[in-house]
């Protein structure tokens, strides 16, 4: 670590009384964004540099009851590989990217059209058009510049999905329809990375985790047309399913054991149910 580096954000953040932990250097976004412009350091190497001397960015206070400084720093060291960023992509790597999960891949060859508009975080109107991984790029940037974006525009084939999710902590399924879901499912094995996986339809939805090495809901649901062609996706399901899926993809992150490894929860806005199913 740059002795220089540390030194300058050590000084320049300030003491402040944090709620169960006592007095905690704390360091503001206005201020990490200058420590990065005076000495070169990229935003990740500073924020970086700060948890590791136990520095707080400010950004990240509401995490400390949750995490700690300690799984902080994980997070930020963290990889999560994301196949789809429309409906639960966009809104699962906002999720990751407020909460500090330092490292993101995003794939998706698709670009916005009008149908997007009704659900997808990531798609504005004057987006249409815009590739997907372009948007989520702009996103992350302007939402957390600690957290590292790289994005293939590009549908993955199955012998790039392993390559892709390689070496990443999680894998978050976000795809539409059915048909690549068992090829992701077999790319996460191969490698031993852990996946949370989601789908919607209508108002109803699933989030589930597969355990490396142990089959998944994919080869459960086949690859026919999916439900979702004739329901729709409604964007209360959509919200739910991301949230849930962002929030399992941060405890497998931080080391913790899911309370969804090898089943799905199966919920249904319509009727309000929400159900935890063994799936294997």
């Amino acid at each position: 670590m740059d002795a220089e580096l540390t030194a300058l954000i050590e000084r320049s953040a300030r003491p402040q009384k944090l709620p169960g932990l006592g007095e905690r250097l704390v360091a503001d976004e206005a201020t990490l964004a200058r420590v990065s412009r005076e000495t070169g350091a990229e935003p990740w190497t500073v924020y970086d540099a700060a948890l590791e001397r136990g520095v707080v960015p400010a950004r990240y206070l509401r995490n400390l009851g949750a995490f700690g400084i300690e799984g902080q720093l994980r997070l930020h060291r963290a990889t999560a590989a994301m196949v789809g960023l429309g409906g639960l992509g966009g809104l699962a790597l906002e999720s990751l990217a407020r909460l500090g999960v330092g490292n993101i891949r995003g794939a998706d060859g698709d670009h916005f059209e009008d149908s997007n508009l009704n659900r997808q975080l990531l798609c504005e109107k004057d987006d249409i058009g815009l590739q997907k991984t372009e948007a989520a790029a702009r996103r992350v940037a302007r939402v957390n510049p600690a957290v590292r974006f790289a994005g293939r525009k590009e549908f993955l084939a199955a012998d790039a999905l392993a390559a892709f999710v390689s070496g990443a902590d999680v894998a978050l399924d976000c795809l539409g329809g059915l048909a690549h879901r068992a090829q992701l499912e077999d790319a996460c094995r191969v490698v031993e990375t852990p996946l949370v996986t989601a789908a919607v339809a209508g108002w109803s939805g699933y989030v589930a985790v597969v355990v490396p090495g142990r089959p998944g809901p994919a080869c459960l649901m086949g690859q026919g047309e999916s439900a979702e062609e004739t329901l729709g996706t409604q964007p209360p399901a959509i919200y739910a399913a991301s949230a849930i899926m962002a929030g399992e993809a941060v405890r497998l992150l931080l080391g913790e054991k899911s309370a969804l490894y090898g089943r799905m929860l199966c919920f249904d806005l319509a009727r309000q149910t929400w159900d935890t199913v063994d799936y294997c």
